[in-house]
């Protein structure tokens, strides 16, 4: 596993833009598939839910479109880490298909700026505190390997669901 790309081991061998431009229709599978009634059942004690776990997607599709962008509009830019559960504590009551939306839209703006940047910008180098200095394509591997990611544990709450 990379130390750049935690979500590395994800990747599939797919291209980047095709996996991150089937997130959002994978995710609308899963999410009805799992039902309204069961979209907040969480797998564990402190483990998502499904409704959870889209609304995490939609707040960290918003953090790498700033992320991309910062990386095409300054010179080595420093990104922002943040705390994936006190963002967390702001989902009670947002449901699956709300947070859907919201990804969704975010990532349709986001895939429109990749396939523009890329592969001319994929070399723009950007820091981040804890990870080091990578790439602007990392970026892009690190968003759809976590999208990869994400949706297993989705297929795993539908497969509980059934």
């Amino acid at each position: 596993m990379s130390e750049l790309n935690p979500y590395d081991k994800f990747l599939d061998g797919r291209a980047l833009d095709t996996i991150l431009a089937a997130t959002p229709a994978e995710i609308g599978k899963l999410i009805l598939a799992i039902g309204a009634e069961k979209e907040n059942d969480a797998p564990a004690p402190g483990k998502w839910g499904a409704a959870q776990i889209v609304a995490h997607l939609a707040d960290c599709e918003l953090v790498f479109g700033f992320r991309l962008r910062q990386t095409l509009a300054e010179d080595s830019p420093v990104i922002q880490p943040f705390d994936q559960d006190k963002w967390a504590k702001t989902y009670p009551g947002v449901g699956a298909q709300q947070a859907l939306e919201v990804f969704a839209a975010l990532r349709g703006w986001n895939l429109r700026l990749i396939q523009l940047a890329l592969p001319n910008a994929g070399d723009r180098k950007v820091t981040h505190p804890e990870r080091g200095t990578m790439t602007f394509l990392t970026l892009v591997e690190t968003m759809a390997g976590h999208d990869l990611n994400h949706l297993a544990q989705l297929k795993k709450l539908a497969e509980r669901a059934a």
